[in-house]
């Protein structure tokens, strides 16, 4: 049985303190994990966040991630945070590979897979974002760029490490573009991502991975997409931001 995550990515938003008052509201709605009907509800928050965020999640069922970390361990690497930092804060998962990172930072498969194999090494629990550009879908690469990310990504990664890994495909066409993609799009997108993880890993190991969709999830579409089989969660943006909006998803789970 593949577990339903809802992760929210803050992305470079709320200070400490916003952090804190948000996920004091957010635990008011997500009492406990009865309440939330097997949904597991994840929060990434910016670094100088973190720490204040996982007390405010103390003794809730809302667990915290990084949005980044260094693939290096410690060392002359100005301005990186690594995973061992991350671990002792009470972090448990970390955001990779995201589309902003390889974009705007142009992060490669080869960094983020040493990266993913650091966290795993440390401990912490990788969510490996995988999504092609519009021009990407436009050319008929959709399948080639996914399954080429997620090969690298995962490059390394045993069986076993497989349980602590989330895969998050999020395509970047149907974010903030003004082009959408259907519930049905997505659902082929997922599909193929699990055939990849077939590939990789065999059937059991695919059919137990949670494979997340980010591209524009709110409580208004949310139902729809995580109806179809192949989508687990959602790895949620603005929506996020708002105890109530972010809830609405979580919900709709």
């Amino acid at each position: 049985m593949r577990k339903t995550i809802i992760a929210g990515n803050w992305k470079m938003n709320k200070t400490h303190k916003e952090a804190a008052n948000m996920l004091k509201e957010l635990a008011k709605l997500v009492i406990d994990k009865e309440n939330l009907g097997g949904v597991e509800v994840i929060i990434g928050a910016p670094f100088t966040a973190l720490e204040s965020a996982v007390r405010a999640t103390e003794n809730t069922p809302i667990a915290i991630a990084a949005e980044n970390m260094s693939e290096h361990k410690a060392g002359a690497f100005t301005g990186e945070i690594s995973a061992t930092m991350l671990k002792e804060l009470g972090v448990e998962y970390v955001i990779l590979g995201h589309s902003e990172r390889r974009a705007i930072y142009g992060e490669t498969d080869l960094v983020i897979n040493a990266k993913v194999k650091a966290a795993l090494k440390a401990g912490l629990k990788p969510i490996l974002c995988i999504g092609e550009q519009l021009e990407d879908r436009q050319l008929g690469r959709t399948n080639e760029v996914n399954g080429t990310q997620l090969k690298y990504g995962l490059e390394g990664v045993t069986r076993e490490d497989m349980a602590n890994i989330i895969i998050a495909y999020e395509p970047v066409w149907a974010i903030g573009t003004g082009v959408t993609a259907t519930p049905e799009m997505a659902e082929e997108t997922h599909a193929f991502v699990r055939s990849v993880l077939v590939e990789l890993y065999g059937n059991d190991i695919a059919e137990e991975t949670t494979i997340q969709y980010g591209g524009s999830m709110k409580p208004g579409n949310a139902k729809e997409l995580l109806s179809q089989k192949n989508i687990d969660g959602g790895l949620i943006g603005g929506a996020a931001l708002e105890a109530d909006s972010f809830y609405g998803i979580i919900a709709a789970g």
